[in-house]
């Protein structure tokens, strides 16, 4: 263990130094690596990042803001909240800023434990979350996933009972990159926000044709929904997120924390603005993640690995035929993968990063 952490910490300080080693490439456009020598520079594909780098609009916007820093952000929050509220069909009194998705998962958490009981998520699915909710006095039910490894409604729906409080959704779902579609999840949400609170994660439906939920909250005080500039954007360490909901549930989740629009930096704010003018930036990840992972899923395919079709920046594969050390040919590569989330078929996730760097991977565990 202390051996793997060590190399951990040693991927880490790689990364950083490489960081400051070529400051030029960062700057440029959509590129296949930022990496002076990609051969031998550490690869992340364990946390779903973009591996492109926040838009050269919002690196232009970043660095400007800087001078700004000396101030607090709240006329430029507004302004971010109405271009949200614009690209998502809202009104400015649906939205809500938090530091990344975490922030507003947190803040959901503070609301609904106010009152005692249960809540109820899919097992596998994003759960890092859960910890804090437990030891506010909250109990977990986790429903199985179906075979497909999409979310079983049907059974989450049976779940809920009197002491519910609130149910999580992440579409598409992380690891396994399934999803619900729109007219699934309508009808589920129609029914589960008569006893509780339906908490929608759509991290990652920017990588999808799916159309968001975001035009149920106008009619719906239990449905709430998150997103994140950390993923297509590219804006992971700058950590900002948002809540869609209904006006009146915004401001009974605003009043769980100590002040309005506050969370997230004038830099961070300044370059979340800035990426959501850069559709020219947008359409050349989504295009180019579409392309590498279709190469991933075929190599993996060859290798006799079975993958999970994925709506999103990642594969979920069983290693159930994979003869070699999976994670030790990572390491001895430099490569940092993460973990096995489901023992029984060894289903691991791999972020989609470059095509260079996924081609690295392939080679990596051939």
């Amino acid at each position: 263990m202390n051996n793997r952490r060590n190399w951990l910490k040693q991927i880490s300080l790689g990364t950083i130094a490489l960081g400051f080693y070529n400051v030029e490439a960062f700057a440029k456009p959509v590129e296949e690596s930022v990496f002076p020598d990609l051969d031998n520079a550490p690869i992340t594909l364990r946390s779903n990042e973009n591996p492109y780098g926040p838009s050269p609009l919002a690196r232009a916007a970043m660095t400007k803001s800087i001078n700004s820093s000396n101030r607090y952000g709240w006329d430029l929050s507004a302004e971010l909240i109405t271009h949200i509220a614009k690209k998502n069909n809202v009104s400015d009194n649906n939205i809500l800023l938090g530091a990344g998705s975490t922030e507003i998962l947190d803040l959901v958490l503070q609301f609904t434990a106010l009152k005692k009981g249960n809540f109820i998520l899919a097992e596998t699915t994003f759960d890092y979350w859960t910890t804090p909710y437990e030891k506010l006095g909250l109990k977990k039910i986790t429903v199985p996933l179906t075979k497909e490894k999409k979310h079983d409604l049907s059974a989450m729906l049976k779940a809920i009972d009197s002491d519910t409080k609130m149910v999580y959704i992440c579409n598409p779902n992380n690891p396994t990159g399934t999803i619900c579609t729109r007219e699934e999840l309508e009808s589920f949400i129609k029914e589960a926000t008569k006893k509780a609170i339906v908490f929608v994660d759509e991290a990652y439906i920017d990588f999808t044709k799916e159309q968001s939920l975001s035009d149920l909250v106008f009619e719906n005080k239990n449905l709430i929904i998150t997103k994140t500039f950390s993923k297509m954007y590219g804006l992971a360490g700058a950590r900002v997120g948002y809540a869609i909901a209904h006006a009146t549930t915004i401001e009974e989740l605003d009043t769980v924390r100590s002040s309005q629009n506050m969370a997230v930096s004038v830099v961070s704010t300044a370059a979340a603005i800035a990426s959501l003018n850069d559709e020219k930036f947008i359409q050349k990840v989504y295009t180019s993640n579409l392309e590498v992972k279709k190469y991933t899923i075929d190599q993996l395919t060859l290798l006799n690995l079975t993958c999970v079709p994925s709506y999103s920046n990642f594969v979920y594969f069983s290693l159930d035929n994979y003869k070699k050390d999976y994670f030790k040919q990572l390491e001895e590569h430099k490569i940092q993968g993460t973990k096995i989330y489901e023992e029984n078929g060894k289903w691991t996730r791999i972020t989609i990063g470059t095509m260079k760097e996924m081609q690295r991977f392939i080679a990596a565990i051939k």
